[in-house]
């Protein structure tokens, strides 16, 4: 079984490395040029070229401000650029990447301990916010930055236009979806249109990511707090009836309900929505813009996840600010993540004429739908607040993510497979995974 482990991290490793555009730098890029002065930080954020520019207005307005310069990089291979520089001891200043990431580079030794009194504004920021910044020894290790809940994506036009009500329930969501396979909703006489976009690939994790807002409706948690420690819980009642439910009714059944390729697709290369021959996708709020430009806004409708067995609750994820192990300048550092955490700098952040790199602002003066002029982010706002949850932050759950995703996947893939079996597999594997962690219990 730990062969079996070590093995899939390897494989999600190198699939990552696959992935990933290489370092787009602005500034010298040199750990030790910016070393040697004391009044400029080495930022890296993991962005393409395009949220990159809003990371730069964002920087220059700081610099302004303060008078701190940035040596911004924008680095889409992150994990593997920041895995070189930790080698030889020179992580950047100030870093800008997923909450799920705080375990695994805690876990390394590559964050610098945070207090968050030392932040200005710290508490504009809510607890639920400051609770994803919490490391297995109970001290903070980063700042949030900005946050987002999954929502449902709906083709509005097509939902009208075949008479039907929005959808409240799983039920709900199983009846459009069938409608959009089968209705002709374009109205174009083929049968060529199908009712959900799922990124159901095991690579780098994505039906887990995806099919956590299921489970969770479902009832199903994949691990479960113990004391100090967790347990793996995918062996559950109600894991077996929520993840057989999707099997049938999704994965395994009416052909159109999904896409054809939704076990081999990542996000990246799932665009059947924004093509325009999908009718519905459970996906971030950063698609808004993209889906805007793609088929219009008047088109489709963001809404609350419909609500399964137990509830409506979504991931929630988002960015945090971190800070480099051993690496000095703390009152610059601190200057920078006031900034970026205060109104002004959230709101830069959200807005512009480029992709937004703060999707719900942290800082819980503003309110993301007046911000942007745009009612449909109170939808998006209101899930964060109210209905969703998070991974453990604690643990390195990328090993956690990876061995659902693989177990999920297996499941899927084979319409005739047992499922409890497949699941008390998953279970003794996450078992080892926390073991390897001293975190079973």
């Amino acid at each position: 079984m730990r062969d079996r482990r070590r093995s899939h991290r390897l494989a999600a490793a190198l699939a990552v490395s696959g992935l990933l555009f290489g370092t787009a730098a602005c500034g010298s890029g040199s750990g030790s040029a910016r070393a040697g002065d004391p009044n400029t930080l080495e930022v890296w954020t993991r962005s393409d070229p395009e949220s990159a520019q809003t990371y730069q207005r964002v920087f220059a307005a700081f610099t302004k401000k303060t008078g701190i310069k940035i040596d911004y990089q924008p680095v889409m291979n992150f994990d593997q650029q920041l895995q070189s520089r930790a080698s030889t001891k020179d992580l950047p200043d100030v870093m800008i990447n997923d909450t799920a990431l705080m375990g695994s580079y805690q876990a390394q030794g590559l964050l610098k301990p945070i207090t968050p009194d030392s932040i200005a504004g710290h508490d504009e920021i809510t607890a639920k916010s400051w609770s994803s910044t919490v490391g297995r020894d109970g001290r903070h290790y980063g700042i949030p930055y900005s946050r987002q809940a999954m929502t449902l994506f709906v083709r509005k036009d097509w939902r009208e236009k075949l008479g039907l009500p929005q959808p409240k329930t799983w039920q709900d969501t199983l009846a459009l979806a069938k409608a959009f396979a089968t209705r002709d909703p374009d109205g174009d006489g083929k049968k060529n249109t199908y009712g959900m976009v799922v990124p159901g690939s095991a690579q780098n994790g994505y039906v887990a990511w995806w099919g956590s807002s299921w489970l969770w409706q479902g009832g199903v948690q994949i691990l479960e707090k113990e004391g100090t420690g967790y347990r793996p819980a995918m062996d559950s009642a109600a894991a077996l009836r929520t993840v057989t439910w999707m099997k049938k009714n999704l994965f395994c059944g009416d052909s159109g309900v999904i896409q054809p390729s939704a076990l081999t697709s990542v996000t990246a290369n799932t665009t059947n929505f924004q093509d325009g021959n999908a009718g519905m996708y459970l996906t971030g709020p950063y698609n808004i813009s993209t889906f805007d430009k793609a088929l219009g806004k008047e088109k489709y409708e963001v809404l609350p996840a419909p609500a399964g067995p137990a509830g409506n609750d979504v991931l929630a994820d988002g960015e945090n600010v971190y800070f480099g192990a051993k690496t000095g300048k703390a009152k610059q550092e601190q200057a920078l993540a006031a900034f970026l955490v205060s109104p002004e700098g959230q709101t830069l952040a959200m807005t512009g004429d480029h992709q937004p790199v703060v999707r719900i602002p942290v800082n819980s003066t503003l309110d993301a739908a007046k911000v942007r002029d745009d009612p449909r982010w109170s939808v998006v706002q209101k899930a964060y607040e109210t209905a969703s949850q998070q991974f453990p932050n604690a643990p390195d759950f990328a090993p956690i993510k990876q061995d659902t995703a693989d177990a999920l996947n297996a499941i899927f893939t084979y319409c005739g497979s047992d499922v409890r079996s497949g699941l008390k597999e998953l279970n003794d594997t996450l078992a080892g995974d926390l073991k390897d962690q001293d975190l079973l219990k």
